[in-house]
């Protein structure tokens, strides 16, 4: 049986690309090399490019997504999707794709782009009865009421931005004098903002994944930041910790993990997924869900899979398999 010739994209053009490089570097490290011949490719804002060690950078041919390497064109069979943030998890690079007809791992582009925007998927996920905070949507622009915003969510509050990931643009309001810094920083990162109540409880983290044809929910991981949230520092500079299985009881294990499946069915995701949860007044309270979750050593979903027993060779090459037979 030939290899498959695998594309693994990472970068992105958002404050998240370095995150996503290493994320990207943990996939091409464990897919086996006895069924996949493995491109790394770079998606930056200076350009596309092949970033094989064996040489030089190589520009891709963004008319067909191909590289051509000591005079032999390479397509790709299939395209593993790391890139955190635009172009990669907000539906751009699966459109295109889309219209290549190449399989990539991630859900598709309409997806993509409503789980990208917290306040669509929110919106949406409540239509189903997903509990949630509180939220004030704001646009760049718009006048800001303070008094609207503090009456409807209440302080302390979390004030994000709306389109963006690994808590770039997030910050805790404690005092109202402190609201339009929080505002400031946001925006910086995005023209939309989402302001949210705070939720006092257990955060926990739940991989959702299509595995052997059935969607399954992974052993849950339970948050504790050294941080005053679960920000930048706590997700990669070792200022949390991250405990799977999480410390909570088999009835609450059993109903996070069937919402994170119900929220993995109702929006139609596909490949590897992670989504956030507070336990609220005992129960589950939706966060976010990304689509294109980090995968490097720090990462969530590793630990996960091998507290599920599942080894990372195999995780990525399920999730290579399901994409191609999506085709």
């Amino acid at each position: 049986m030939s290899k498959l010739t695998i594309a693994v994209l990472m970068g992105g053009y958002s404050s998240e690309a370095a995150i996503s490089q290493m994320s990207g570097n943990t996939v091409c490290k464990h897919l086996d090399p006895s069924k996949y011949t493995v491109y790394p490719i770079s998606i930056l804002k200076d350009g596309w490019h092949c970033t094989h060690p064996d040489h030089k950078p190589i520009p891709v041919d963004k008319s067909d997504f191909s590289i051509t390497l000591d005079g032999t064109k390479i397509k790709f069979d299939c395209v593993f999707n790391t890139i955190h943030g635009t172009p990669g998890e907000d539906g751009r690079i699966q459109a295109y794709l889309g219209l290549l007809n190449i399989p990539q791992t991630a859900c598709n582009y309409y997806e993509a782009a409503l789980t990208f925007n917290k306040r669509d998927c929110i919106s949406v996920l409540r239509a189903y009865g997903i509990k949630t905070a509180t939220n004030y949507f704001i646009n760049q622009g718009d006048a800001i009421n303070v008094e609207e915003i503090i009456s409807k969510v209440g302080l302390p509050c979390f004030v994000k931005a709306n389109k963006a990931g690994s808590s770039f643009g997030v910050s805790k309001v404690y005092a109202v004098e402190d609201l339009e810094a929080a505002l400031e920083n946001s925006f910086k990162e995005d023209d939309e903002i989402i302001i949210e109540s705070f939720l006092e409880g257990t955060e926990v983290s739940v991989g959702v994944i299509n595995y052997n044809g059935k969607i399954t929910a992974l052993p849950v991981t339970e948050i504790v930041s050294e941080n005053d949230f679960f920000d930048y520092e706590a997700k990669y500079a070792g200022k949390s910790q991250e405990i799977t299985p999480a410390r909570i009881s088999p009835e609450q294990t059993e109903a996070v993990q069937r919402e994170a499946e119900r929220v993995f069915k109702i929006l139609k995701l596909k490949g590897l997924t992670r989504a956030e949860f507070i336990f609220h007044h005992g129960e589950p309270h939706f966060l976010e869900v990304n689509t294109t979750p980090g995968l490097s050593p720090a990462s969530i979903i590793p630990q996960q899979a091998k507290v599920a027993g599942i080894s990372l060779p195999d995780l990525f090459d399920n999730v290579i398999q399901q994409a191609i037979n999506r085709r």
